[in-house]
C-alpha cells in the first residue's frame, strides 16, 4: 500500500485531535503527490470526500480489547472506532472547501498533522447513508 498524498492539520499532538470528525470544525489541507493529480479530475463536484488513510503514529499494540473514549468499559476492537489497531487504517468524511491544483482544503479534520493519505472517495449519501437498528455499546452514549 502507497501513500497518494499528506494530510496537513493544526493537530500536532494526538492528544489534540478531537474524537471523531463529527465533533471537528478544523480546517486542514490535503496535498496529493503529483503522480496522482490526474485522479483529482471532477472532485470539486462534490461537498464531501471519504478519506482513508493510515494512523502513522498509533502505538503497536496486540490487545483485541480496549477502552474507546466515550466508555469506562472493554470492548472489541473491531466494535470500536479506536485508533490503536491491528492494521492501523483510519477513515474520516470531510468537507470540500476548494480545489487548487493538487490541493484540497478541507474541514472537519481530526487527523494528526503529515498524516498519510492512503485514498479518497466521494461521499454519496445515497450509497453512504443507512437507517440502523441498534448501535451496541454506544447507544447509552451517544448524547455524552
Amino acid at each position: 500500500m502507497k501513500s497518494i498524498g499528506v494530510i496537513h492539520t493544526p493537530f500536532k499532538e494526538k492528544s489534540e485531535t478531537p474524537i471523531q470528525f463529527s465533533r471537528s470544525t478544523a480546517f486542514g489541507e490535503i496535498e496529493i503527490h503529483s503522480e496522482f493529480e490526474e485522479g483529482l479530475t471532477s472532485i470539486e463536484g462534490f461537498s464531501h470526500l471519504i478519506l482513508i488513510y493510515a494512523f502513522h503514529e498509533a502505538l503497536e499494540n496486540d490487545s483485541l480489547l480496549v477502552k474507546p473514549f466515550l466508555d469506562e468499559n472493554m470492548h472489541g476492537i473491531f466494535a470500536t472506532r479506536y485508533y490503536t489497531r491491528p492494521n492501523p487504517i483510519g477513515f474520516s468524511v470531510v468537507r470540500l472547501v476548494e480545489r487548487i491544483g493538487r490541493r484540497l482544503k478541507i474541514q472537519w479534520v481530526d487527523m494528526l498533522d503529515g498524516t498519510p493519505l492512503l485514498d479518497i472517495k466521494p461521499y454519496v449519501p445515497e450509497f453512504d447513508v443507512h437507517k440502523v437498528d441498534k448501535l451496541g455499546w454506544y447507544e447509552t452514549r451517544s448524547h455524552q
